[in-house]
């Protein structure tokens, strides 16, 4: 998969889909297949085109929902899904004084050659939020327009699925997305706490502050091929006065080498909340219970 930070075609013509495709979800995968089935009868290039930051964070950075994914995740899943071009448009003051007119001009036909355009139902662009499948269907390609999906009852959203991860009904968001809700970042030094007592861990410092959920988890961590167990930590660390977004993984049963490689971390099942421990041989047995339930969960 090609990927751009400016919209422009690799040398034919492009189908495309537009959206924010935070968490890449069953919906934004029915989307996606259409765009390839579509793109593979009319010899076009299967393109997507989302933000970077997404526009709620830029108009609101406190009050936008927390990231379902971040952007590298964002990434892995639509390569995985088959995508040949994924165009990255930074969403800053010029993105957001553009007209859905401007929009359609500079980004889908001067910059991607647009021949067939498919959208959500829900979703809009411009300043002026004219941008949708009707506005579309003036210009000179053909529109597709996906009505919302839904699985048995429940209607398939970024919102819905952001509700189940954080009441740990990690199962049914599981069963939204296709895949276990991941986490994914780039292993660092930390204080090298857990050695000290007893139980490495791998740290990543997350890059999007507001998580969807935090606490303790069952997880599977992915690395080059490999998959292993263990149990984690998402949050702060109040007990060393640490309050940045970590995610602190334990693997059973092995202790490979991971700093400066990237890891993607399953959440599987919550074990409890973050808690603060007046001692740390509080901590080290909390942690020892915590080890012994993820075990039997596994088993």
């Amino acid at each position: 998969m090609r990927i751009s930070r400016r919209p422009r075609h690799l040398g034919k013509p492009s189908a495309v889909t537009i959206g924010s495709f935070d968490g890449v979800h069953r919906g934004h995968q029915q989307l996606v297949q259409a765009l390839k089935e579509q793109a593979a009868s009319r010899g076009l290039t299967a393109t997507v085109v989302t933000f970077e930051p997404q526009p709620r964070e830029f108009f609101d950075p406190e009050g936008a929902p927390a990231r379902l994914s971040a952007l590298n995740d964002k990434v892995r899943r639509l390569a995985e899904l088959g995508v040949e071009h994924l165009v990255v448009l930074p969403f800053n003051a010029s993105l957001r004084s553009m007209s859905a007119a401007r929009f359609v001009d500079d980004v889908l036909i001067d910059g991607l050659d647009a021949r067939w355009v498919e959208v959500g139902d829900d979703f809009r662009f411009g300043n002026d939020r004219r941008g949708d499948a009707d506005f579309l269907r003036q210009y000179d390609f053909d529109v597709a327009e996906m009505p919302s999906q839904r699985l048995g009852d429940a209607r398939i959203s970024s919102t819905a699925i952001r509700t189940l991860i954080a009441d740990g009904r990690l199962n049914e968001a599981e069963t939204l997305l296709g895949e276990p809700y991941t986490l994914t970042g780039r292993v660092i030094y930390g204080r090298q706490l857990g050695r000290t007592i007893g139980v490495p861990t791998a740290n990543l410092l997350l890059k999007h502050p507001k998580l969807a959920t935090t606490g303790v988890f069952v997880v599977n961590a992915l690395h080059k091929g490999r998959t292993y167990q263990g149990v984690a930590n998402l949050g702060p660390k109040p007990t060393v006065g640490d309050l940045r977004p970590w995610l602190e993984v334990h693997l059973f049963d092995a202790d490979p080498d991971l700093y400066g490689e990237r890891l993607h971390v399953q959440l599987l099942h919550r074990l409890r909340g973050i808690e603060r421990f007046d001692t740390l041989d509080a901590l080290k047995d909390q942690i020892q219970a915590d080890i012994q339930a993820a075990r039997a969960w596994f088993s």
